[in-house]
């Protein structure tokens, strides 16, 4: 049987009780977002242009929208500091706050207008002295992590460091329910996510591991995989924790894609602290993002999750002779079948 959203607020408050206030508070700006986006241009432009941020991203109204809900809900709470991708600095909410949140509050916007699944990511740590310090930290510091995806469903998945859980948002009750939770990520998934689109760009070891991937039955891999790219990291994130597979976006040769375009703090490090609570691996291409520091708050990074063995072959492919990366389609050393 579905349990309500004191259970949700139960769990946070064994892991700190300071995060069961404020789970109750995100929960609630979840549910908000969920309704305005099921309304959309019944009453507003929604995709309308709303500036640039701070590495000059373009803005969507939404985007504001969910940053400010976020912010004002937030004040008061056990939140001292919150850092948003929207944000050019920290804010502090509360002098007297414990925690530290960092915050995509309206992730993959670009798709609004399209009717595409868009959420909401975060992060929860406890809060250090220097509000920066509080975020430039491994992401193995993270308290809790989690996301909401507003789609035919709005789903809320979170983890506080011991599994992962699900919840619906009842649109009747207006309150999020427990249901199954994601056991494990399959290591049998034939799916993949990149954005083939960049392959002129990508690195020598990223492009060997996708032609051997689309090389299917005929190639070194002897089996068929399928490509899905919905260019919406939350809904990625939820199909894989359904259904299995890998999701790359690697940097490239492109100026300003050398880390790739995501961010450490808010999108990498709490999207891999929810990939390995659940059975995954989350990784740079090579190393594991959640041992990653932060050199700035917007910093970006190269993101690859999904089955561990999936991860770890990617990494292995950065480890081969560059003669075997090179060839399309090539016998590579490590993977003949």
């Amino acid at each position: 049987m579905a349990q309500n959203r004191q259970d949700l607020i139960a769990q946070a408050a064994e892991t700190d009780p300071a995060l069961a206030d404020v789970m109750g508070r995100l929960t609630d700006v979840f549910a908000q977002i969920a309704r305005r986006i099921a309304r959309g241009e019944l009453d507003e432009d929604l995709a309308s242009a709303a500036g640039t941020n701070t590495d000059g991203d373009a803005q969507k109204a939404l985007d504001v929208i969910a940053d400010n809900a976020f912010m004002d809900r937030l004040s008061g709470s056990a939140v001292r500091y919150y850092a948003s991708e929207e944000q050019d600095d920290v804010v502090e909410l509360n002098a007297n706050g414990s925690l530290a949140l960092a915050i995509d509050p309206l992730d993959g916007s670009s798709n609004i207008d399209t009717n595409v699944s868009v959420g909401t990511i975060f992060g929860i740590y406890h809060s250090a002295s220097d509000p920066k310090d509080s975020f430039l930290r491994p992401g193995r510091d993270l308290i809790a992590a989690g996301y909401a995806i507003y789609g035919p469903q709005c789903s809320l998945v979170i983890s506080f460091g011991n599994g992962v859980q699900k919840y619906i948002l009842d649109p009747d009750e207006g309150q999020f329910l427990q249901v199954d939770s994601p056991t494990g990520i399959s290591t049998d998934s034939p799916e993949y996510a990149i954005n083939a689109s960049n392959y002129r760009h990508w690195s020598n070891p990223v492009r060997a591991y996708i032609d051997d991937l689309v090389a299917g039955a005929d190639g070194p891999r002897a089996r068929n995989f399928n490509l899905r790219w919905i260019a919406s990291l939350v809904a990625e994130t939820h199909r894989i924790l359904i259904r299995g597979g890998i999701f790359l976006y690697p940097g490239d040769n492109r100026e300003g894609y050398q880390f790739g375009r995501l961010r450490l703090v808010y999108e990498c490090a709490p999207i891999a602290f929810l990939i390995e609570n659940a059975g995954g691996s989350a990784s740079n291409c090579c190393d594991p993002i959640l041992d990653q520091v932060p050199d700035s708050l917007h910093a970006r990074s190269p993101l690859v999750f999904g089955g561990k063995d999936k991860v770890m072959r990617v990494a292995s492919y950065h480890d081969l002779p560059q003669e075997e990366n090179a060839a399309l389609f090539g016998e590579r050393g490590l993977f003949r079948t």
